[in-house]
């Protein structure tokens, strides 16, 4: 599948100090020392819908993450997934009568369009679900084979993964099984399913149904792949047995990925999966959480159809810390949009303080956790006493506008 089209993202004099971030499993900030070149797997979307913020400031996160290790020096392998066959794109097509096929291939050419408009880096390796359902049946089988999977005696096909086979079940959301309990069926899990050895057993082959689209599977049997299963075999397969972080919202840290680590630890007996679990906090609208079922999502697809500046967009999501559940709000945008502007003002400037400080404090500010509202702070600081035309250094306008482009991802 292919990836949106990228930017050139500006060198700048010098290397930042290495990156701290915040891993789920360990419930604190932790160095990311990637050895040689930096691996990241992020979950992508699922196609039946456009664009929203959540997606957009989740996308942003893991952007800064890839702009931090390059510009410490590091080769960057970064693999994104489509789940172009999955539950809920099947019952929004059914919903809307249309085919399921051109449901998501229209809505995954909306979201690299939104991508590229962003800024964000595109993966090396952007890869959908139906074409690696080949690797994925081979990965199922094995695992069956090694008696970490069993199928259901109801004629259905049906695969599902043993918790009892992962030992460390739990480990990167740090939930105690009754928490696991009461989520696991609101996102996806079927805890009641008859059959089961366990209740929290998840889906890694759904045997094939008369009204649903199926693939061969081999000795499976036609089917489709588990959602679960989907993300492990990618990222096993594009990026080797462990990753320097495996990225995406915080609503996918149970069941998604720890199910996904459990599936990719116990093919290839190497644990942790991932370096670091990394997790991005929910974007709610008007202090409301945002959600479909409520029909107030925001769109970034509908905010440049307002002819809304994106790099405004942006910032106004990196005004918050990228952890923390937030709120978009029209004050929030209009702040932003200030921001922006006044920013723009400054960089035009014949002169400014001190470029080289500016450019190491934001790596500062960057390098511990992500702190974007330090970074900008520095940056409406350094604009202030530029428009205030105290200071006298030609050089520091340029080099605060490559900073912000190549840290920030803000092209002024």
């Amino acid at each position: 599948m292919d990836s949106w089209v990228g930017h050139e993202v500006p060198r700048l004099p010098g290397r930042s100090e290495p990156l701290r971030l915040f891993d789920s499993a360990r419930e604190s900030v932790q160095p990311s020392q990637p050895v040689g070149t930096a691996t990241m797997y992020v979950c992508g979307i699922t196609p039946y819908d456009a664009t929203h913020l959540g997606h957009a400031a989740t996308m942003i996160t893991f952007d800064l993450v890839q702009r931090m290790w390059r510009d410490a020096g590091h080769e960057v392998r970064y693999v994104q997934n489509v789940t172009d066959i999955d539950d809920p794109l099947l019952e929004r097509a059914e919903r809307d009568r249309e085919d399921w096929k051109v449901l998501a291939m229209r809505e995954t050419a909306l979201f690299r369009e939104d991508m590229e408009a962003l800024r964000i880096i595109p993966p090396a390796h952007y890869v959908g679900a139906v074409e690696s359902i080949p690797d994925i049946a081979e990965k199922v089988l094995m695992l069956i084979k090694d008696g970490a999977a069993y199928r259901l005696d109801d004629g259905t096909g049906d695969v599902y993964f043993d918790i009892s086979a992962a030992p460390s079940f739990g480990y990167e959301s740090n939930l105690s099984r009754d928490e696991m309990l009461k989520i696991f069926p609101e996102r996806g899990g079927d805890p009641d399913r008859a059959g089961k050895r366990d209740p929290l057993d998840p889906l890694l082959w759904r045997g094939a149904r008369d009204d649903e689209p199926s693939w061969p599977g081999g000795d499976l049997g036609p089917g489709r792949p588990g959602w679960h299963i989907e993300c492990a075999v990618i990222a096993l397969g594009l990026l080797g047995s462990t990753i320097d972080v495996q990225g995406g919202g915080n609503d996918l840290l149970f069941p998604h990925h720890e199910c996904s680590a459990a599936h990719a630890e116990r093919l290839t007996g190497a644990a942790p999966f991932a370096g670091h679990y990394v997790h991005a906090g929910m974007i709610g609208l008007d202090g409301e959480k945002m959600s479909k079922s409520r029909g107030n999502l925001v769109f970034v697809s509908r905010l440049r159809a307002d002819r809304v500046d994106p790099m405004a967009v942006r910032l106004a999501l990196l005004s918050g810390h990228y952890r923390a559940d937030r709120s978009w709000t029209d004050d929030l945008l209009s702040a932003a949009q200030e921001r922006l502007a006044r920013w723009r003002r400054a960089a035009a400037a014949p002169a400014g303080p001190s470029g080289e400080t500016f450019l190491s404090g934001v790596r500062g500010r960057l390098a511990d956790d992500l702190d974007t509202p330090g970074a900008l702070r520095l940056a409406d600081d350094w604009a202030e006493r530029t428009l205030a035309g105290t200071d006298d250094d030609p050089a520091a306008p340029p080099l605060f506008a490559t900073t912000l482009d190549a840290l920030l991802g803000i092209r002024l």
